[in-house]
C-alpha cells in the first residue's frame, strides 16, 4: 500500500510537472523530487525510503513526527526501478529528478566508456553524496555444489535484470574468470524473482550488488538456502587494478545469520542528479538530509542507513558534485571538500 500511495500521489503531481524546475500545480509551492532506486527486495529501495523521509515536507509542516521535517514544499518519493543503469537514463531524459547509481556505472555514463562506449557522454550528471559501500554478492543455493565462480559453468545463473548495475558487474567478473554468458544457463531476472526460483529449485545462483545486509539474501538465508561464493584471489586483485571503481571488500561474518565472512568486490552507491536541478534546492536537500539522518536512523527502516556518514560522503566519487551539494560541504567541512569533492566537469 505504501508503494501504491507514493506512485498515485506522484502521478497526481506530475500533471503540471516541468522536468528540471520541479514545479507542480499546487499553488506553485510544491516541488516533486523523485529518487530512483531499485527493486523492493534490494537495498536501494528501503534506503531510498529513508532518504525521502529525511527531506520530504510538502505541506511545510513544523512537526512531522515520528520523522523530522524535511525541506518545506518538497515532496520526495522513493520510486522503484531497475537500478543504476535505468536510473541514470531516467535522469538524463528528465523522467526523475535524482536516483541511486553504482559508482562504476555513473563513471561510464559520464565519460562514455565501458557499457556506454557507444553513447554520448552524460556530461550533465552530478552527485549529491556517496552513500555507502555496495558489496557484490554471488549467492548459490545451498547444496548446489557451487563453491567457486568456475563452478557456475553449465549452471542456471541469474545475472540480474537488464538495465541493472549488477548485470554490468557480473559480466565484467565472469569475463575476468574466463567465462562467457554462453557458458552458463544465464537468466536475467530481478532478485525478487531469483528468490522465487531458488526456493523452487529452478535456479542455482544469482548475482546482486547491494549493501550488506541485503533483504533478499537475508530472507533466503532464513530458509537455509544460502551459500555465498567468494570473489577473491589473483583474478579479483587484477579486477581492482584494472577498474578503479572496484575495491576489495569483506562481507563480515554473521551479516547473514550463520554465514562466515566472505571476501568479494565492492563499489559505492552514489546519489546523483542532473546538473540543471536548482542549486538552492539541491543545497537545501543536501543540508536537510545530513541534518535529519540521525533521526531517520532511529525509525529502523534499514540497517544500511546506519553506515551512511559524512566521512565517506566522497568515497568513490566518480562524477562531479552538484554545485548545491558542493556549497553545503564547503560550509561544514571546507578542507575535506576542497580535497575530495570535485572531479571537474568535462
Amino acid at each position: 500500500m505504501r508503494i501504491s500511495f507514493s506512485l498515485i500521489l506522484a502521478g497526481f503531481l506530475l500533471a503540471a510537472y516541468s522536468p528540471w524546475g520541479g514545479q507542480t500545480a499546487i499553488a506553485g509551492e510544491t516541488s516533486l523530487f523523485r529518487i530512483g532506486t531499485g527493486g523492493i527486495s534490494g537495498t536501494y529501495y528501503p534506503v531510498g525510503q529513508g532518504v525521502a523521509r529525511a527531506v520530504t515536507n510538502p505541506t511545510g509542516a513544523k512537526d512531522c513526527a515520528p520523522a523530522p521535517c524535511g525541506v518545506a514544499g518538497l515532496l520526495a518519493v522513493a520510486q522503484t526501478a531497475n537500478g543504476s543503469v535505468s536510473n541514470i537514463e531516467d535522469i538524463r531524459e528528465g523522467h526523475i529528478e535524482s536516483g541511486f547509481s553504482q559508482s562504476d556505472v555513473a563513471f561510464w555514463a559520464h565519460t562514455a566508456t565501458g557499457i556506454y562506449k557507444d553513447s554520448e557522454p552524460f556530461k550533465d550528471i552530478r552527485a549529491i553524496a556517496s552513500l555507502y559501500r555496495e558489496d557484490i554478492h554471488l549467492v548459490a543455493r545451498k547444496g548446489s555444489g557451487i563453491d567457486n565462480i568456475n563452478d557456475l559453468r553449465g549452471r542456471r545463473v541469474s545475472l540480474d535484470d537488464p538495465g541493472s548495475g549488477t548485470l554490468v558487474a557480473a559480466r565484467i567478473i565472469l569475463k575476468a574468470y574466463g567465462l562467457q554468458e554462453s557458458d552458463l544457463k544465464a537468466q536475467y531476472i530481478k532478485p525478487v524473482d531469483a528468490i522465487k526460483k531458488m526456493r523452487a529449485d529452478e535456479l542455482d545462483a544469482f548475482f546482486v550488488v547491494a549493501g550488506t545486509p541485503s533483504n533478499a539474501i537475508t530472507e533466503l538465508n532464513e530458509e537455509g538456502l544460502v551459500t555465498l561464493i567468494p570473489i577473491d584471489g589473483s583474478v579479483a586483485a587484477r579486477l581492482t587494478k584494472d577498474n578503479a571503481f572496484f575495491s576489495a571488500t569483506m562481507i563480515p561474518a554473521d551479516s547473514y545469520n550463520g554465514v562466515g565472512q566472505v571476501r568479494t568486490l565492492g563499489v559505492a552507491a552514489l546519489w546523483v542528479v542532473h546538473k540543471d536541478q536548482s542549486p538552492e534546492m539541491v543545497y537545501q536537500i543536501t543540508k536537510t538530509f545530513w541534518e535529519n539522518l540521525p533521526s531517520i536512523r532511529k525509525l529502523g527502516i534499514h540497517p544500511k542507513l546506519n553506515t551512511i556518514n559524512l566521512k565517506s560522503a566522497f568515497a568513490s566519487m566518480s562524477v562531479p558534485l552538484h554545485p548545491g551539494a558542493q556549497r553545503y560541504y564547503d560550509e561544514v567541512m571546507p578542507s575535506v571538500a576542497s580535497l575530495k569533492s570535485n572531479m571537474k566537469p568535462n
